[in-house]
């Protein structure tokens, strides 16, 4: 990237920064993509890992976004990304007779019609009247008298990190350059022009000057802290909310189905996550370590109190394996509660050079990637093609349909068994084909890991060859999500892991020592910040671990 002039450089690899690098290169734009820790790091893997129209949107009349996160919705599953989207269903309980069904039951209604009419929601099935007994027959973890009747309506989920490092790959291919640990420290400029970015190597060390015609801030919560760099105030401010979610296992929750809660603030997630549920979310300002968000002893009392008021089981807090928090950037509006604020997205062009997008929430992030990239576009003297991305799926996408309707025949070849292989394609599609490999010349690597049997060895070995894991925190936290899905936080699973990762990453001993002992020590610092009665106790105890691993 240092070497020549780029066209766009993207700072920040979340969804959006992801989403932007691959709209622009896909425009014939020579494009660079740079990120301070890994991708995803920040909010991106953090999130309800839902792709959704945001039904409670309708509710304050916001028909716009609405129907513009439909649309996308219907792209990701059935053009985009089959492998990584899956619908979902979801159980909406009722706790009044006849005037919410009716109240409800058109939103609903009226949810499934802005689908359709998108063009691209005919793969969902419609919504459903359910009377209580039928609810209770789908889902019998509710208590009797929490619900008279229900519906039942369809979104859909990814997993978020996955789906941030499967953006990245797709843009590589199409000639992007792509590096994670790579932290703005600074903006060049000449006069008032931003024309380029000096980027530290947080591991190699080194400091680098990468020149631009155009930059995208696209750095979620730590937008502001971006601008500042360039000494200028923004014409926004973002702020941070900060959300956490427990995931518990499956069969804590007797249920076939996910739920949807009202809670006095917001809504209550229940969310199917293979062996698993996601219980989220809360939604409170944050205004401490935006690296780490904490979360506290009071936020895990929070969801458990309501989502208990429904189950006839309630769950307690042995029944919890995993917590994570995240931060939603929203953009600061006139209103105090977070709840309220904007989820709409905004581009400035603050100072000539340098483009700002920010907002917006996961699903719409394509949306959000074009509106910077033509943004950016009326900077540069030439003349630019439109944006592509609705018509460029991500990798692993082309071919995975046949793939999965050969599954059985796939398993016969490989000795693996169907379930596992079915788990390769929902995470690799198309890209399976190397995993497999991978494991036809070790067939050690069809294994599964000792102490996460969900995921196989050959994954680990091929987050560190394939997909920028320069860290077990990479791996375990973001690749996989066995630091969320285990009771044990990963730390059964660290050693072997680690020793995977090492002869392709060239670690020696000493290095997996230290890799193994800083992720102990992550684990412990959230444990800790999980004891603490509130956010600033918590935010201290989480940042009891070093951020960098020592090499």
């Amino acid at each position: 990237m240092a070497e020549r002039e780029l066209d766009v450089l993207v700072v920040g690899a979340g969804v959006v920064g992801a989403g932007t690098a691959l709209d622009a290169v896909t425009r014939g734009l020579s494009t660079g993509l740079v990120e301070a820790r890994d991708w995803a790091s920040g909010t991106s893997s953090r999130s309800s890992k839902l792709i959704h129209g945001g039904l409670r949107y309708l509710e304050m009349l916001d028909f716009a976004l609405v129907r513009e996160a439909l649309k996308e919705r219907g792209l990701l599953l059935e053009r985009l990304a089959p492998h990584l989207v899956k619908p979902v269903p979801f159980l909406y309980p009722l706790q009044h007779k006849a005037w919410e069904r009716i109240y409800a039951g058109s939103g609903v209604a009226l949810y499934d019609a802005m689908s359709v009419s998108s063009g691209h929601g005919r793969g969902l099935p419609t919504h459903r009247h359910l009377s209580r007994k039928r609810a209770l027959r789908i889902a019998p973890a509710l208590r009797k008298d929490a619900l008279v009747g229900a519906l039942q309506y369809y979104d859909a989920q990814m997993d978020d990190a996955r789906y941030v490092t499967t953006l990245v790959r797709t843009a590589a291919v199409y000639g992007a350059h792509c590096a994670n640990r790579a932290r703005v420290i600074g903006f060049l400029r000449e006069g008032e022009r931003v024309v380029g970015a000096r980027v530290r190597d947080v591991e190699g060390g080194g400091e680098y000057e990468i020149r631009a015609k155009q930059i995208v801030n696209a750095t979620g919560v730590w937008t502001d802290d971006t601008q500042a760099l360039i000494g200028e105030r923004g014409q926004f401010h973002v702020r941070a909310s900060k959300g956490i979610h427990l995931v518990v296992p499956k069969d804590r929750i007797n249920s076939s189905t996910g739920l949807i809660l009202r809670t006095e603030k917001s809504v209550l997630f229940v969310i199917p996550w293979g062996r698993h549920w996601i219980v989220g979310t809360t939604d409170t300002d944050w205004d401490l370590d935006k690296a780490h968000p904490a979360a506290s002893s009071a936020d895990i009392d929070y969801l458990l109190e309501h989502v208990n008021s429904v189950l006839a089981v309630p769950l307690t807090r042995d029944d919890v394996e995993g917590v994570y928090a995240g931060l939603r950037p929203l953009l600061a509006g006139e209103s105090d509660a977070t709840s309220k604020l904007s989820r709409e997205h905004t581009v400035a062009h603050p100072v000539p050079g340098l483009v700002v997008v920010a907002g917006g929430k996961y699903t719409t992030y394509r949306v959000m990637a074009k509106d910077a990239v033509d943004e950016a576009v009326h900077g540069l003297d030439q003349r630019v093609a439109d944006c592509v991305t609705e018509d460029v799926p991500l990798v692993g996408a082309e071919g995975y349909r046949a793939l999965w309707n050969g599954r059985a025949r796939i398993a016969g070849r490989t000795g693996l068994h169907v379930v596992r292989v079915e788990h390769l394609l929902n995470r690799y599609g198309a890209l399976t084909e190397e995993l497999l490999d991978l494991i036809a010349t070790d067939p050690g690597l069809g294994e599964p890991l000792s102490g996460a049997d969900d995921y196989l060895r050959a994954e680990v070995v091929y987050a560190a060859s394939h997909e920028g894991a320069r860290h077990l925190d990479d791996v375990l936290t973001r690749r996989t999500r066995i630091s969320i899905e285990t009771f044990d936080r990963g730390t059964r699973s660290a050693r072997e892991c680690a020793e995977l990762m090492a002869p392709v990453l060239g670690w020696d001993k000493q290095q997996i020592e230290k890799e193994v002992e800083h992720y102990e020590k992550r684990v412990e610092a959230e444990r800790e910040s999980q004891r603490q009665p509130d956010d600033q106790t918590a935010d201290a105890a989480r940042l009891g671990a070093p951020d960098i691993v020592p090499l």
